[in-house]
């Protein structure tokens, strides 16, 4: 029998992906755990798994082709039946239903596609339900570009024509830059942007576009937990665990987000619901060569300061060797960017939507402080830190609220020890 092997869902944000590498041959014989494609997204470079046990029959994607979930990537003999009644198993594109009031769903990061005069409608490749949501919306299909398999007109070409022909009729298409010979003034080296840089910095701006952004800064005393920090250090390694402050400042952060949900929380589609996640999954901003990745820890909550030690140290690691998985990488509920073993005194980090806030954390300090009790000065290490957040969410009185909490839960040290 033969399995057809289709893109799965690379994670929130991700609409698709770039093939670096076809890890397999036709004839080679594969096991589910085998790596059989790698791709490279905006935040990592990701190995695509066989899924089944067999032999590759068919390889349909080839080096530095730009893929989109349900892409048919290859198919490969099986000798177990994994459908009903023997039937393989074959990717059903979704079908649009649409009613008299339907009105399309435009995701924010859906490219937009090239316009091209494809001649006679005899020449359109797309689905019934793409070729009933034209008719009801009144759109000619030659207008647009496929990107499916073949050329065919997908959903998501459909949806990004509208919203293309939306922003055109708004005037909020950017404007293109000016080309400047920099040359002209001496000499110069061009370089271009990784994939990941490029599309980070897409959505970044689109971020800092759509949400309105405000960022309060504050300061904690680290000195009790840096003590703390540096006994579970030394015991950690005796396992071969390195302990950073991050985990503390995690463990820290879900307790203040099971006070604060509002901060743990996301816009729905409409804008009018806020969706309150009863999980703490924090999001781990990452710098690696080819930029910055965020892989996600999940259940911060229920873990000891070692276990999530050691989930860092994996994470970290494989995410500089780009061998992070899709679902490693979806699911946060809030993030970290933590700068603090680079230098600096503050800045402002750019919330990850659907998020509603980010931490970022700057290089700790010893600074002289004023102790009221005893009326004298004192050293005491000091940990500047920042929360930026959608005010559309958050108001400057619970951001302010937030930070003091998390400040004061750094110096509950019996919280760290469990």
């Amino acid at each position: 029998m033969i399995k057809e092997i289709i893109l799965p869902d690379l994670g929130e944000g991700i609409e698709g992906a770039e093939v670096s590498e076809v890890s397999v041959t036709s004839g080679d014989t594969v096991s589910p755990d085998d790596t059989i494609l790698v791709l490279e997204s905006d935040k990592a470079s990701m190995e695509i798994p066989a899924e089944v046990s067999g032999i590759v029959k068919d390889i349909l994607v080839a080096a530095g082709d730009e893929l989109k979930t349900g892409h048919l990537l290859m198919k490969i003999e099986v000798s177990d039946t994994n459908g009903e009644d023997g039937e393989p198993e074959t990717a059903v594109e979704e079908e649009i239903e649409p009613t008299a009031d339907l009105e399309p769903e435009i995701s924010e990061t859906t490219p937009i596609p090239a316009l091209e005069d494809r001649g006679s409608m005899d020449h359109v490749f797309a689905s019934p339900g793409v070729r009933r949501l034209a008719r009801e919306l009144g759109i000619n299909l030659q207008m647009i570009q496929g990107t499916g398999l073949k050329g065919r007109i997908t959903k998501d070409d459909l949806n990004a024509y509208i919203k293309l022909q939306m922003a055109m009729s708004s005037g909020t298409l950017p404007a293109p830059q000016p080309e400047i010979d920099f040359s002209q003034w001496g000499d110069i080296e061009v370089q271009k942007l990784t994939r990941i840089k490029r599309i980070t910095g897409e959505r970044l701006q689109q971020a800092w576009q759509s949400i309105p952004h405000v960022t309060q800064f504050d300061e904690a005393n680290i000195t009790e937990l840096d003590a703390l920090r540096k006994e579970m250090k030394t015991a950690g390694a005796e396992k071969n665990i390195k302990v950073t402050f991050l985990p503390f400042l995690m463990k820290a952060t879900a307790v203040v987000l099971k006070e604060m949900p509002e901060l743990n929380s996301s816009l729905d589609h409409t804008g009018q619901n806020l969706v309150f996640k009863n999980y703490y999954h924090l999001g781990i901003a990452v710098d690696t060569p080819s930029g910055l990745t965020v892989p996600v820890v999940r259940d911060v909550d229920q873990k000891s300061i070692y276990e999530l030690s050691e989930e860092l140290m994996d994470l970290s690691t494989r995410a500089r060797d780009k061998k992070l998985k899709p679902d490693e990488m979806k699911g946060g509920t809030f993030t970290i960017s933590s700068l603090g073993g680079i230098g600096g005194t503050a800045f402002s980090p750019i919330v990850n939507p659907p998020e509603v806030a980010i931490m970022g954390v700057s290089r700790s300090a010893w600074k002289q402080v004023f102790d009221k009790s005893s009326g004298e000065f004192s050293a005491r290490y000091i940990m500047p830190f920042s929360l930026s957040y959608d005010h559309r969410v958050i108001d400057g009185a619970a951001a302010a609220a937030f930070t003091s909490k998390f400040a004061t839960t750094l110096t509950d040290l019996d919280l760290f020890k469990v």
